[in-house]
This record gives structure tokens, sequence and C-alpha cells, in this order.
């Protein structure tokens, strides 16, 4: 069968529908009332925002934190989404798939959040205090490099080297922090300093 559609019909049958189509938008035949209902309010309208960086490698993305008070727990606040920070020059808002899913470690049952210390013969490790542990460090460093440190060689010439212990150094920090880094790890005579960046 053959429908001969001339122009003008064709034109009268698109404005119509464009017509039709008005009508619903603004609002008649209940579109605005079903738009309206199905509008949610922001997420992240009642949160806290913080800038961080993101702790995985040398990159050093930029991150926006967002906490809100937990409903678990009233009065204290958690982080309930993580995303890049468009302001930062390194990431410009992007993040990698270990980045984006931060927020899963963050809230990990598993999360080691003190020190934790074996003790020898042990099985298991117990939690113990940050005071404990810097010192039980201090105390073993202390120890270790008393019994190995060289201060000549066999030419008699001074090379004040500590050879049995080594320094891993992150890479999310800034150049000044990276520099005291060094000089504290070469300071000290330490020869093995490796950085995370090689990795």
């Amino acid at each position: 069968m053959n429908i001969d559609l001339t122009r003008r019909a064709f034109l009268g049958g698109a404005g119509a529908g464009v017509a039709a189509t008005t009508l619903g938008a603004f609002g008649f035949d209940g579109v605005e009332a079903a738009h309206a209902a199905a509008v949610k309010a922001f997420r992240l309208a009642k949160t806290v925002e913080a800038r961080s960086s993101c702790p995985y490698c040398a990159v050093c993305c930029g991150m926006m934190i967002y906490s809100a008070e937990s409903k678990s727990e009233p009065g204290k606040m958690e982080v309930v989404h993580i995303e890049g920070d468009a302001d930062n020059p390194v990431n410009r808002g992007t993040l990698c798939p270990k980045g984006a899913a931060a927020i899963d470690y963050i809230r990990s049952p598993k999360r080691v959040k003190a020190p934790m210390y074996r003790k020898p013969g042990a099985s298991e490790f117990e939690e113990v205090s940050w005071d404990f542990a810097m010192e039980r460090i201090a105390r073993l460093m202390k120890d270790d490099r008393d019994a190995n440190f060289v201060e000549t060689n066999n030419d008699g010439v001074t090379v004040n080297r500590w050879s049995s212990m080594g320094f891993l150094s992150g890479s999310s920090v800034t150049n000044e922090t990276g520099w005291l880094t060094f000089k504290v790890a070469r300071g000290l005579g330490m020869l093995q300093i490796e950085n995370q960046a090689r990795i």
C-alpha cells in the first residue's frame, strides 16, 4: 500500500508532536509531579569534605574525602565517599581503580588501626600503644647500630657505615619530607635506602 506523504502533512504532524511534547514538559499531564517525586536529595549535601592524597603509589593523586555522622555510632564521623580532587594538578579529578576503591580499605573490618606487636615465641599479634611501638623500634635500631656500626674501613678511611639496616621510604610525601627522610637515614649511616616509587 502506497501512502503519499506531502511536505505539508509531514510538517503538520511533526509540529503536533512537538506541541504535545512541550505541553507535557511544562507540567501538564502529571509529568512535572512525577519528575519531582523521582528526584533524590544530593547525598553529599550534609557531609564534611577534606582534601588528602592517595597512599598507593608515587603519583600522589589528590582525593576529596567526605565524612558524615555515623549511623551505627552517633556522634562519631565516618567516611562515606571518596573521589578525585578536580583542583589537584596531578590527577585533575581522576583516580585509578585502586584509588577509587580506597573507601573499601578504610571501612574494612581487617584494617589495622593501631601498632601490633608479636612477642618472641608468641603466635598472635597484640595491639600496643604508639609510645610502646616507637620506643621498641628505637631501642632495636640503637642496639643494632651499636653492634654493627663501622667507623673506618680496612685502610683507615672514615666511612661511618651502618650496613645491617635498610630504610624504605614512602613516595606520597612532599619534597621537604623526602629530603628530611634521606638526611636522617644517611646521618645514621644507612647505605640501603629504597623508595616506594621504584616498585
